[in-house]
């Protein structure tokens, strides 16, 4: 049983020392992680600032297929256009080291940002990788709800078809909209963890 854990434990982490950290990430129910963390424009901005509201984190790569996939169909701008019109904020986060490949500066995210005409109220540097491995974000996207209380209400995919075809989008069923949907209506989420998919982070080792 144990091996069995562990082996899915590694499973689409960076190594052993990242993979304790995201499996020691808190659970949905949990008290979400505080961060504080300097956006694209030099702002710094804290989680719990927005103490209230519904927060979705997002975790991003421009260099990422999976990430290209839903914001060159539109899907993620649509994302957060809705959640923005509902009172929600959207943080995107990105926790690539500044020694890879796929690593944009402040100002090369903002302005990528802003090409793709995307809707985050803040897109946040993690170059460190502290708050990525707080949550236990593995991939690109890796998405949160975070409710007013500051409890986590969603971990895991944006939808249901782990591919970076664009034709799935339409097809898929997508959690970020229907757990938000839910968490706005007073519901209960009806699947509030699910398996997220797209490129490893890429932490700084």
């Amino acid at each position: 049983m144990f091996r069995r854990y562990l082996v899915s434990c590694l499973r689409g982490m960076v190594g052993l020392w990242l993979a304790s950290n995201a499996c020691a990430a808190p659970a949905v129910g949990q008290p979400a992680p505080d961060f504080s963390l300097t956006d694209t424009t030099g702002k710094v901005v804290r989680l719990s600032d927005f103490r209230g509201k519904h927060v979705v984190l997002e975790w991003t790569n421009p260099g990422c297929p999976f990430v290209r996939k839903h914001y060159g169909a539109g899907n993620m701008q649509a994302l957060q256009k809705e959640a923005a019109a509902k009172g929600v904020v959207w943080l995107a986060v990105n926790s690539t080291e500044p020694g890879s490949g796929d690593y944009l500066k402040p100002t090369q995210l903002a302005a990528w940002m802003v090409e793709q005409k995307a809707a985050p109220a803040a897109t946040l540097m993690d170059e460190a990788g502290g708050v990525g491995q707080s949550y236990g974000a593995r991939t690109t996207p890796h998405m949160y709800i975070v409710g007013p209380q500051g409890t986590l209400l969603y971990a895991g995919g944006i939808d249901s078809i782990p591919s970076s075809r664009v034709d799935d989008i339409k097809t898929a069923t997508n959690y970020v909209r229907q757990s938000l949907a839910e968490a706005l209506a007073g519901k209960p989420i009806s699947a509030p963890v699910t398996k997220p998919y797209g490129c490893a982070v890429k932490y700084k080792t």
